[in-house]
């Protein structure tokens, strides 16, 4: 094996533990805005709120929720790529081969831009998340007269 193709190998190995990297940070993200919004609802309905908690909670929820809809989205597979087993189930026996052997670089390419796509999914659902709590805790603080 030459020393491009192991630097390939090692890169296309590289991109494919970032996907499975980005898939257990966004699992780990969905499980915890899902607690979040279960347990805000749960004290919410025992809450005297006020218009503006209301107003601000109700916004803090919806962030949640589209960040909830952006971790989804980055989860969600994509079966219509032209790399890895998607364009492999299209393939004979022999063509996997030979695809494998001459396209490792276009299938880094391929898989490199799904890992970015799933990344800035990722980011945006963080910050979501971060502004979501930030009206959530803001919220609370109007509800239990810390503004008032």
């Amino acid at each position: 094996m030459s020393a491009t193709d192991s630097n390939l190998t090692a890169a296309h190995a590289e991109v494919k533990a970032e996907i499975a990297r980005t898939d257990t940070k966004t699992a780990l993200l969905l499980a915890f805005v899902g607690a979040v919004l279960a347990g805000t609802w749960t004290v919410a309905r025992d809450l005297p709120l006020t218009a503006p908690a209301a107003v601000v909670g109700s916004l803090g929820l919806a962030l949640l929720v589209g960040a909830a809809g952006l971790l989804l989205r980055s989860v969600r597979p994509n079966l219509r790529g032209r790399h890895g087993f998607p364009l492999w189930a299209t393939l004979t026996a022999d063509d996997i081969g030979a695809a494998v052997a001459r396209d490792l670089a276009a299938d880094i390419a391929g898989l490199s831009r799904l890992a970015v796509a799933k990344f800035t999914c990722l980011r945006r659902a963080v910050d979501l998340t971060l502004t979501g709590g930030a009206l959530l805790i803001l919220a609370a603080i109007l509800a239990l007269g810390g503004a008032a």
